[in-house]
């Protein structure tokens, strides 16, 4: 049952993606052979920090595909909708004004010219860390490897007192960092590159860490201990990244991370979510060095933040195997699992190899909130598509097959069944998903 959500982004990822790497042939040929160079790994650093995925709009019935960069995506935020901005080299919609110091000051502080203040949906905090090599690249590239656009994306107006784009400079200064990254001269190249993908470009904070009242993200490196210790974003509950042997990657090999970020699939699990845009426009496209890297540095994060507990050999885990292998359904939620689920999650909760995820010891099942599993069951999902992954499976929609009630149990049965121990999902809990989700 709990397989990965389709972002709803995803349709037009691949697209912008392989448009941005043409586009940056066409320009690269009129370069010489340095900038060629400079604007190629200014497209690689693209995909990593995951440009298209905010700056492109979503593909309209009936209407021409979005142009790439173009802005216009809507994305929602508890002030209200914020609205992409174009980044295409156009002089009147986009950046093609833009001078190098204007770009980085932009990425870095978020900050534009005419010391306009971006809204921290874009993830400066986290860009701040970009080095001035890869922000040099980044510029040539969307400067001479990106197509103008001549279109303006729309305003994003936020009510009083969010509207005082002023204020965010007082923002900035209480919770924005400005340093760029620095190695741990006591670690290796790899860990320092794994770290600096992820705290930069990869801004995985932005969603696998908390926030704060002032929708600040409580840390953004490992010294702090909140740091990815899972985070809510759009309702979805982006899991603990740290080494908790149950709702962590404590029993996850740093192979597998790589192979999930490469394919969506690994260790039997599966991406969802909004994860499912991340591998489709981004991490798919990062060489082996570099997700080795990112897992590796994932992996040396020390266990930290709240969560459910695996144990498989635990009496509990060979009763509820016990219970739905002879048909005794007494538990709340078993009946609805051997029917609803188990075909393909089958009735160990082991699913199936690169089709359908496991339940049995799934950090996302043992989260500390259970937001994504909700929505799963609700609206369903699709695997993500990658050029080395599997087939991407689909996930049916359950919100008109089951009441609250029902969802509520048959997660809860899911949360503490084969050795998983998490808390239950409320009847409250699903009413409250299912209204924000039917009211975006």
């Amino acid at each position: 049952m709990i397989t990965m959500m389709c972002n709803r982004r995803a349709l037009r990822c691949m697209t912008a993606m392989a448009a941005g790497l043409t586009l940056a042939c066409q320009y690269a040929r009129a370069q010489d052979t340095s900038s060629a160079e400079l604007i190629a790994r200014g497209a690689y650093l693209a995909k990593a920090a995951d440009c298209a995925g905010c700056h492109t709009a979503l593909p309209q019935k009936g209407q021409p595909q979005p142009r790439p960069f173009a802005g216009g995506l809507p994305m929602g935020s508890p002030f209200g909708t914020i609205w992409s901005s174009n980044i295409t080299p156009d002089k009147e919609h986009g950046i093609g004004g833009y001078r190098y110091e204007d770009f980085a000051r932009v990425l870095h502080q978020g900050v534009a010219p005419g010391d306009k203040h971006l809204y921290p949906a874009m993830p400066y905090p986290s860009f701040s860390k970009i080095n001035d090599e890869d922000t040099r690249a980044l510029y040539a590239y969307f400067m001479h490897g990106v197509e103008p656009v001549n279109r303006a994306a729309p305003e994003t107006k936020l009510p009083f007192p969010f509207s005082q784009r002023w204020a965010l400079s007082l923002w900035n200064l209480a919770f924005a960092p400005e340093d760029p990254f620095t190695p741990d001269p006591k670690r290796d190249a790899q860990w320092n590159r794994g770290a600096y993908l992820v705290q930069s470009l990869g801004h995985c904070g932005a969603c696998h860490t908390p926030r704060g009242p002032a929708y600040n993200e409580i840390g953004y490196t490992e010294r702090s201990d909140s740091y990815l210790t899972g985070g809510t974003n759009d309702h979805w509950y982006a899991p603990n990244l740290t080494s908790m042997a149950g709702a962590g990657l404590g029993r996850i090999s740093a192979q597998d991370i790589a192979a999930f970020l490469k394919t969506g699939h690994g260790a039997g699990l599966v991406t969802f979510g909004s994860m499912v845009q991340v591998v489709e426009d981004s991490t798919q496209y990062l060489d082996e060095p570099d997700l080795i890297s990112i897992a590796s540095y994932l992996k040396s994060l020390p266990a930290k933040g709240d969560g459910g507990a695996y144990d498989a050999q635990s009496r509990a885990a060979r009763q509820s195997v016990a219970a739905l292998r002879t048909g005794d359904e007494e538990r709340p939620g078993a009946g609805l699992y051997q029917t609803a689920c188990a075909r393909c999650h089958q009735s160990d909760g082991a699913g199936v190899a690169l089709k359908y995820p496991r339940l049995a010891g799934n950090p996302a099942v043992l989260s500390r909130q259970p937001d994504s599993l909700v929505r799963l069951v609700l609206e369903g999902g699709k695997a993500p598509s990658t050029v080395h992954g599997p087939e991407a499976k689909k996930m049916p929609a359950f919100a008109d097959k089951l009441t609250d009630t029902e969802t509520a149990r048959v997660l809860t049965f899911v949360r503490s069944a084969w050795g998983n121990d998490a808390t239950p999902v409320t009847t409250r809990d699903v009413k409250r998903l299912r209204a924000a989700v039917d009211t975006r």
